[in-house]
């Protein structure tokens, strides 16, 4: 398979790589059935990869309060797509073991794979085949970070890739390696509230313990006090945002106590090294850790180790990235490298400034966020899109003019204002391109110009949306649409 830019180069047109909707989705195994009567779009029963009673018992329960059929037709296609088409689960020395692809990229990220079976977390206690498939992503997950902490995505064995050229420690286990802080982080975010919602600890294994040691170890070495620490990366492209400046260690940092990401979500290059939005993510991880390691593994000089890691991030945080703003006062920049160079902007990928709340690093009313917010969901953000089709945010990775509806699902979770969350939701429904899913991204002007005709995380982030919804008593909110 292909990674996502080469994807967009192969199947679109342009530098956009935009993918017209009159192509099929054949390849996902998913029907073709006809549209206009709106009948479903997922894979017939005996073709689903994996089937949670509980995930159908609530499709059926929301989809019947839903007035608007389109709406209601894009819920059931979207939310249970990720185990309808992605997820591969089996048992590994007696244990639960799934490896979960992203959808049209044979792989898996540790990021993706996390998001991906976070909203069925809430009905694990209720669906026991549903919990040994997630405790199965856990342990999956834990193999790979001990296998390399910094890769992003990992092959199901020692298959090799494509990247293999990378100027990198490639293995034969890994996809890529791009480090990026958020995909440790997402390992750390499942693991821990698995744990939480149904109390079992049998996935904190000493492969585990040994993989939590690990995280901590490449957060402290991203930090980079005393050296640029072992990782490095460079790619033969000819795009900018896919290598590393300095023979592979990225644009120079400023040890301040905030860790590296040579990479964003978005598995873009960053531009200046220290990502906020993805330091407050391990900030919130690291407490996390902690909380394990005292309650779980009863490993209290560990705990006090992340505790005083995210503490030192925190006070890094605020003395370096929440700067004035001419326009919007004190506001989170995006990205700073400790020598007073920031960026100022947003991009859709989680974690991003605008999800801050969804991932719990802030609170939704926090001053400081509000401002942010203020100024990435306007044109004082460089990768703010406006058209007659919609407005969101997108980023390099796909370029100018391309709206991510990961933004708007994004804006809808964090947003307080009905009228907000019924544009988010109305234009969500209506930039489908009559596919019946939610997309990477799709021009501003014409939502029949997108990419990525199988992206499984979007879509069932856009089924988690109207969970909460209904859970939150907005059903009549949507049906106001």
């Amino acid at each position: 398979m292909t990674n996502r830019r080469n994807f967009l180069i192969k199947g679109g047109v342009g530098v956009a790589a935009i993918a017209l909707s009159s192509n099929t989705i054949a390849e996902t195994g998913l029907s073709t059935l006809s549209v206009s009567n709106y009948a479903s779009k997922r894979p017939e029963p005996a073709k689903r990869k994996f089937t949670s009673k509980s995930v159908e018992a609530t499709i059926a329960r929301i989809k019947a309060q839903i007035k608007d059929p389109k709406l209601a037709w894009i819920f059931e296609n979207c939310y249970p797509n990720t185990l309808d088409t992605t997820v591969n689960y089996k048992l590994s020395d007696n244990k639960p073991d799934t490896f979960v692809v992203t959808g049209d990229i044979n792989a898996m990220w540790l990021r993706d794979s996390s998001a991906q079976v976070w909203p069925y977390l809430s009905q694990i206690k209720q669906d026991e085949p549903l919990r040994l498939l997630i405790a199965g992503v856990v342990n999956r997950q834990t193999k790979c970070v001990n296998i390399d902490p910094y890769a992003n995505s990992f092959n199901e064995g020692p298959t090799g890739s494509e990247w293999k050229t990378d100027q990198t420690t490639m293995k034969p286990e890994l996809h890529e390696r791009k480090w990026e802080i958020d995909s440790l982080c997402y390992t750390v975010r499942l693991a821990y509230n698995y744990w939480k919602t149904c109390g079992d600890t049998s996935v904190f294994t000493p492969e585990w313990k040994k993989a939590a040691a690990l995280i901590v170890k490449t957060f402290k070495e991203q930090q980079r006090k005393k050296d640029n620490g072992p990782y490095s990366f460079l790619r033969v492209t000819d795009r900018q945002f896919d290598t590393l400046s300095n023979n592979g260690l990225g644009n120079p940092v400023k040890p301040v106590g905030l860790i590296v990401s040579s990479f964003r979500p978005s598995d873009d290059s960053s531009t200046y090294g220290f990502l906020v939005p993805a330091n407050l993510f391990a900030i919130i991880s690291l407490k996390q850790l902690a909380e394990i390691s005292e309650k779980v593994t009863t490993d209290k000089t560990f705990a006090a180790e992340c505790l005083a890691l995210a503490t030192e991030v925190q006070n890094a945080v605020n003395q370096y990235a929440i700067l004035n703003h001419p326009k919007y006062g004190k506001v989170y920049a995006f990205e700073v490298d400790g020598f007073g160079n920031a960026l100022f902007m947003d991009d859709a990928n989680l974690p991003s400034l605008l999800g801050l709340p969804y991932l719990g690093s802030v609170p939704a009313n926090d001053p400081v966020y509000q401002n942010t917010r203020k100024l990435i969901w306007s044109l004082d953000n460089p990768y703010f899109f406006k058209g007659k089709a919609a407005e969101g945010i997108g980023g390099p990775h796909i370029g100018y003019d391309m709206i991510w509806p990961m933004s708007l699902i994004m804006r809808a979770m964090t947003s307080s204002d009905d009228k907000e969350i019924v544009y988010c939701i109305k234009t969500l429904r209506d930039t489908d391109a009559e596919t019946g899913f939610m997309h990477e991204s799709f021009h501003k002007e014409d939502p029949t110009k997108f990419t990525r005709k199988w992206f499984a995380w979007v879509n069932t982030l856009f089924g988690e949306l109207i969970v909460k919804l209904e859970k939150d008593g907005k059903i009549k909110l949507l049906n106001s649409i």
